[in-house]
């Protein structure tokens, strides 16, 4: 891949809702099937989409300053404002809305992921989920509620159980957070990093000494991150 370069963020305006199932370069806005309160989401496929049998998933969740019912939003930060900027990937970026005052609910993103395999070209062995902040915690619940669906994980500056790791401990896992962070204290993402180890996991972790909340710019802007996370498979 390509070294990331974060260019003049110049997507001024929402997409509007197309299907774009054969071509990439582009985020469409989608919306669950069947479901008249399912989430909306942004969804990119890579170029020559068509070309391929499948396709890595990475599924991105935001964090809780993007919820509501503005889609353009979720191109505030992480990967889909990367994809606006004009970045390329080689995997379908998946990246939902959150409905204001909520919650990311796992059952919900389940059923989303459900729909995605059925519909596009998804390689099951290759299902990433990443996400920052409230993001993050998602992240944590999503692994969490079915620790054998995902390649691996990267949750960026969020809050877990550390209960729950016994259930994903070898699940390949990256997470960032940084030193000063205010709003999420670093010592949230320590101790799931440390019962991971402890429940026999070897989970990377990526400190920024001198970042505050905003770690996401940082680990969504390094091209070793997403060349880590795309050797990930599901064993």
């Amino acid at each position: 891949m390509r070294r990331l370069v974060l260019t003049i963020y110049v997507a001024m305006f929402p997409f509007l809702a197309v299907r774009g199932d054969e071509s990439g370069g582009q985020q469409t806005v989608q919306r669950m099937s069947n479901d008249k309160n399912g989430l909306q989401y942004l969804l990119y496929l890579p170029d020559n989409y068509g070309a391929q049998k499948r396709w890595p998933l990475v599924l991105f969740l935001h964090g809780s300053g993007e919820r509501g019912d503005r889609i353009d939003r979720v191109k505030k930060h992480g990967p889909p404002k990367l994809v606006a900027a004009g970045e390329r990937f080689p995997f379908i970026l998946v990246s939902p809305q959150c409905p204001m005052d909520h919650r990311w609910d796992v059952r919900q993103l389940g059923s989303l992921l459900n729909q995605l395999e059925a519909k596009y070209k998804v390689d099951r062995d290759r299902i990433y989920v990443t996400g920052l902040s409230m993001g993050a915690t998602g992240t944590w619940a999503l692994i969490a509620s079915d620790p054998d669906r995902f390649a691996a994980i990267a949750p960026v500056c969020g809050r877990g159980d550390p209960e729950t790791t016994k259930s994903f401990a070898t699940t390949p896992t990256w997470v960032f957070h940084g030193a000063k962070d205010p709003t999420v204290p670093i010592s949230e993402s320590q101790r799931m990093v440390d019962a991971l180890k402890v429940a026999g996991g070897k989970p990377k972790f990526t400190v920024y000494p001198n970042a505050k909340h905003d770690s996401w710019t940082a680990a969504y802007s390094s091209s070793e991150f997403y060349d880590w996370l795309l050797s990930q498979k599901r064993k």
